[in-house]
């Protein structure tokens, strides 16, 4: 019953969360995602009440979930006030309709909450382009939804014409601003490009991650600069380049906008001049949390997009794990015949596989903490200055540092 999944919390906008168990994703991997998509509610400024789960081999093409736990929601909806509900993957057109039309309430999916988080997020004219284009990309296929206010006109001649005729009319109003902020971004393209030759050939670094792995931390640590760094998912959107000084070594930094799992395909493209950045990057520093029980995971899904979206899966990387304060484990009584888990595996057992995997080109740290800044400190150090010395083999400023001591 969705009475047993209630969270007892009070605030404006109660929302319930609706995901599916399938063949294809077992209970924990449901409630995983259902937690992602209740922190992505709480950076939206909605309180998750509820969450609201069903097996099905795949999801109900009229109405995602079926008839039958659809009743149960609506009537939960009903007592309990509820305002908005969040479905865990994208839905069509179609079945938004047919949600809304019983339910009556604001539905949203994932993508369309990312879309408004992104929206909210969004400071600087680039990124709310780039925000913009993908909520109009995103909108499109949806017009006919919008228009369910002719349903209180009866007669299906009367109602069909005009309504088709406001709809064709919007979408070539869409279709138009989508071309003009194509446009747009070409220009931003362009001066990006610009931005970056006039940097000359200091060594780039990029720092790319998970959402919430802490990236902006790191980035405030090493520049010593304010970038905004929250606990909430998606905190930065803007692209942020700070130049970095390292034992007399400079080099650029830069923090990106996060991956997530399931992210829309148009999100992705939308922000290709944000991507620019890791594609043009010398080395790429992987941020990883640590402390979350699925971190590899995160890991295969950043990895996946760098190769799909950025090209850059070639590039040198070092994988820095962060928040190693709040690693925690229970050792694994040894009469446990079980496979091992996530919350089996002490630290240093990660330490060492992955120092291994990575041939040493990997740190863990607490950014929070302020631990092991020093080691990752020397890894950048020493990535920058081997670039570095490629490009400019005769540079006397190198071993500044190194004649100074002899």
């Amino acid at each position: 019953m969705i009475e047993d999944n209630i969270i007892n919390k009070e605030q404006n906008e109660k929302t319930v969360l609706v995901g599916l168990v399938t063949k294809n994703q077992d209970e924990a991997r449901t409630e995983e995602y259902l937690d992602e998509l209740a922190f992505l509610a709480d950076t939206a400024g909605a309180e998750t009440v509820a969450r609201v789960t069903q097996k099905l081999d795949y999801p109900n093409p009229r109405t995602y979930v079926g008839t039958g736990k659809l009743e149960e929601l609506r009537q939960f909806v009903e007592d309990n006030e509820i305002g908005l509900v969040i479905f865990d993957d994208e839905l069509s057109s179609k079945q938004v309709a047919n949600i809304e039309k019983e339910l009556k309430v604001k539905i949203l999916d994932r993508t369309s909450l990312i879309l408004d988080i992104f929206a909210k997020r969004a400071q600087t004219a680039t990124a709310r382009t780039q925000v913009e284009l993908a909520q109009y990309q995103y909108l499109l296929p949806r017009l006919t939804r919008m228009w369910t206010h002719l349903e209180r006109q009866r007669g299906g001649i009367g109602m069909r014409g005009p309504g088709e005729t406001q709809i064709e009319t919007d979408r070539r109003i869409i279709l138009d601003k989508i071309s003009r902020l194509k446009e747009e971004l070409v220009a931003i393209d362009k001066q990006k490009v610009v931005q970056r030759k006039n940097r000359g050939k200091l060594t780039r670094v990029a720092l790319v991650g998970y959402t919430n792995v802490g990236k902006s931390t790191i980035m405030n640590l090493l520049s010593k600069s304010e970038v905004f760094a929250e606990n909430k998912l998606f905190a930065t959107l803007d692209t942020t380049v700070r130049k970095v000084v390292i034992e007399n070594l400079p080099f650029l930094l830069t923090d990106t906008v996060g991956f997530i799992r399931k992210l829309p395909s148009h999100l992705v493209d939308s922000f290709k001049s944000t991507l620019d950045e890791v594609r043009e990057a010398d080395v790429l520093v992987h941020v990883v949390d640590i402390s979350h029980p699925n971190f590899e995971e995160q890991i295969e899904v950043v990895n996946k997009t760098l190769n799909e979206v950025c090209g850059a899966a070639d590039k040198p990387m070092i994988m820095v794990f962060n928040k190693i304060d709040a690693f925690t484990y229970t050792p694994k009584d040894p009469d446990d015949l079980t496979p091992r888990t996530r919350e089996n595996i002490p630290l240093e057992e990660f330490r060492n596989m992955w120092m291994s995997r990575m041939n040493n080109n990997c740190v863990f740290i607490s950014a929070k903490e302020r631990i092991n800044i020093e080691e990752l400190k020397q890894m950048l150090y020493q990535k920058a200055l081997e670039i570095h010395t490629q490009r400019f083999p005769y540079n006397d400023f190198l071993y500044q540092k190194y004649d100074e001591e002899i």
